[in-house]
């Protein structure tokens, strides 16, 4: 994450915690998953500085009451901030979920180094708890992923290999199918609502490309977007009529200035560009409510970065309206220090926002178009690198 990404070339109780099943846990909902990153800190000149492995963890939490959620169990797992804050989720059916683990840390001579991994982690939700049901190996820096609407297929961008892997999901049994090629690195992917077609994020061309699916085969269309500077994460609003991206600017990292959402039209044959909104310094999660008619865009604002002329000790949240193909900024909001995901929960009524150096995630509530702070934060036992919520 922020400048260490660009080092590795590139966002119940005691029982539970300790993973003792719960009856009825896997008709539970709605979930969260969490993963805790404990290899990467910052120091007061925003320099990394990395820890070996063996102390994260992936969480299963419940929010069926948003404004009070518990950990139903953690997994030892390891995941990382390198990276959109999307490299986990949970299936649209609710029983399996993916971590994509990024980096790993490893000692070379006295000095720890960052390395990209390969290593796909399937998770059953089914089990009471949730368990780890297999482990693949997939692309070089697996990165943001993303499930197609019906769950039959997912895809994970591999940044350090320039390729998308394809997933064919039928429960826990997940297979690595193909994989696409494309131009240069991609940091996320996504799918539009009919499952036609999947968005790229190629972060270091400043692109959005399309993708074709035709039942189980995937492939690049050629279609190319010229968003804003370094595009880390891209959100199709429901009903697929537009898109919208994280624009982070500086190649993962704050640097002062405000960045942009890009709004693409996917009615528009080929899909275009039709709008920028600005937004703030550093954009990373991004989230569009159910409804479609809110999204938001989490801002680092150099939070890891104290002695930086654009140090803010919090990110912030911009708010924006989502009007037929017309986005406008509405609120900015703040929030914890280094936040990254930021989710809705099913029926839109809250906007949870993990926050990385505060070890916590803000609550949110949303009432129509207005989002205000609960003042209620979520405590984990860790650094919240990235989230995504279930179903």
């Amino acid at each position: 994450m922020m400048h260490a990404r660009r080092a590795v070339g590139f966002s119940l109780g005691t029982a539970i915690l300790l993973g003792v099943g719960l009856p009825g846990l896997a008709h539970a909902k709605p979930f969260m998953i969490v993963g805790l990153d404990e290899k990467l800190v910052w120091d007061d000149d925003g320099k990394p500085v990395l820890s070996l492995p063996g102390k994260d963890q992936v969480l299963i939490v419940d929010v069926a009451d948003p404004e009070s959620p518990k950990i139903v169990t953690s997994l030892p797992l390891k995941n990382s901030v390198i990276g959109p804050p999307v490299n986990v989720a949970i299936d649209p059916t609710g029983t399996v979920a993916l971590v994509a683990d990024s980096v790993d840390v490893i000692k070379e001579g006295d000095a720890l180094k960052q390395v990209p991994d390969n290593k796909i982690y399937v998770i059953d939700m089914t089990a009471s708890p949730p368990k780890l049901a297999a482990t693949l190996t997939g692309g070089k820096q697996p990165s943001g992923l993303s499930f197609s609407p019906d769950g039959k297929m997912a895809l994970v961008a591999n940044r350090g290999d320039n390729s998308v892997s394809v997933l064919s999901v039928n429960g826990t049994d997940v297979k690595i199918t193909d994989t696409v090629t494309l131009p240069d690195s991609v940091a996320h992917v996504t799918f539009t609502p009919d499952g036609k077609r999947a968005l790229a994020a190629r972060f270091p061309m400043h692109k959005i490309s399309v993708l074709d699916i035709a039942g189980d085969k995937v492939t690049y269309s050629k279609v190319d977007l010229l968003t804003g500077q370094w595009p880390y994460n891209v959100a199709v609003v429901p009903g697929g009529k537009i898109a919208l991206t994280a624009d982070n600017g500086a190649a993962g990292s704050s640097d002062g200035s405000v960045d942009t959402t890009s709004v693409i039209d996917l009615e528009a044959k080929p899909p275009r560009i039709i709008d920028r909104v600005v937004v703030g310094d550093g954009p990373e999660g991004l989230a569009v409510n159910p409804k479609g008619d809110l999204a938001v865009s989490v801002i680092l604002r150099g939070s890891n970065n104290k002695k930086a002329f654009f140090y803010e000790k919090n990110g912030s949240v911009s708010v924006l309206k989502i009007d037929g193909k017309k986005v406008t900024k509405t609120q900015d909001i703040e929030v914890g220090g280094l936040p990254e995901a930021a989710m809705f929960t099913p029926d839109g009524k809250y906007l949870l926002v993990g926050n990385y150096l505060s070890k916590d995630f803000s609550i949110l509530k949303v009432d129509g178009e207005k989002v205000t702070d609960t003042g209620k934060r979520f405590q984990v036992p860790g650094y919240p690198a990235s989230a995504r919520m279930g179903p």
